[in-house]
């Protein structure tokens, strides 16, 4: 994470948000190109299309809903592409990664293929299409740092263009850095989480149990946290389709009377999160509290009130 902040730029081809879209981080040689599946044959007309790099076709699981992304690599991506058209059905969206300078070998992508699969394996986000793990290709050590850096620029990315499979779990804002505050590192999971004391949440009503935190794409409700196992007839239809599809893949389960988180969650606000613990439409920023019993609601107002 850099403290300076990084400009990106993004190039509507046609000047629509569905089209064809490239992606660059300023003074980076590091190039993307977003495309929808429909116009996969227009991308014969750019020749960035046809150099090495890594892609990544988006779609959805047919059987629980969750996004799907598959990782590959080739020497010329556009030729890649047509045998991914006529084969793999699932995707929807695909996204390519380049090097401006043309100086990334069959030996870089197929390095940054194998870390992409590991990396987003372990945030646990997307389900990944890949059946196997792709071999870590061997690199000289220079090489090796190169592609690193490569791989945080993809990072960044693919995160503005919508995607946020690569990223942990949680991420503490910058400017926690930049103050220095002081930070704890926690493990969740086998996922490293930084934190402040302020962010960490508990949820406990009818002999309920959750844990979670606060970050900034929303509430992470913790691996080993329980849910209610019957519904109200209150919970709103909404809620009722996202818990059902948090049992479906498989990170709500049913043990004896309770349901168990087996994995971390993401909820985009704290009134589905504590909503879907409960079983019925509750408020989220009244209940969750932080180990000193205060409301989400009563920290969101003391941080509102620290910036005057």
């Amino acid at each position: 994470m850099s403290l300076f902040g990084e400009s990106i730029r993004i190039y509507l081809s046609d000047g629509t948000v569905t089209g064809i879209k490239f992606g660059e981080i300023v003074n980076k040689t590091i190039q993307s190109i977003s495309c929808p599946r429909l116009r996969t044959s227009e991308l014969n007309n750019y020749p960035e299309s046809k150099k090495p790099g890594v892609y990544f076709l988006f779609g959805q699981d047919e059987e629980t809903g969750d996004t799907m992304v598959y990782i590959g690599e080739a020497e010329n991506v556009f030729n890649r592409l047509q045998d991914h058209i006529a084969k793999k059905d699932f995707w929807n969206e695909l996204v390519i990664f380049i090097s401006k300078d043309e100086n990334l070998t069959k030996g870089h992508i197929r390095y940054l293929e194998s870390r992409l699969v590991e990396i987003a394996n372990s945030t646990g986000r997307y389900k990944i299409e890949n059946g196997t793990q792709p071999q870590l290709s061997p690199l000289p050590r220079p090489d090796i740092g190169a592609m690193e850096e490569f791989l945080n620029y993809i990072k960044l990315l693919i995160g503005v263009l919508g995607h946020k499979f690569l990223e942990d779990i949680t991420t503490i804002s910058k400017k926690n850095f930049i103050e220095n505050v002081q930070l704890e590192r926690v493990t969740y999971d086998n996922q490293v989480l930084l934190k402040t004391s302020s962010l960490e949440l508990f949820l406990n009503i009818n002999n309920i149990r959750a844990k979670a935190m606060q970050i900034d794409e929303g509430i992470v409700v913790l691996k080993g946290s329980q849910a209610i196992k019957d519904l109200k007839p209150s919970m709103p239809n909404g809620y009722k389709e996202l818990r059902e599809k948090l049992i479906n893949n498989g990170t709500l389960v049913l043990e004896v009377d309770k349901y168990i988180f087996k994995k971390n969650a993401i909820f985009d606000t704290a009134s589905p999160a504590a909503s879907v613990i409960v079983g019925s439409s509750i408020s989220g920023p009244q209940n969750w509290r932080n180990s000193e019993g205060k409301t989400l609601k009563t920290l969101e107002q003391e941080r509102l009130q620290s910036q005057d």
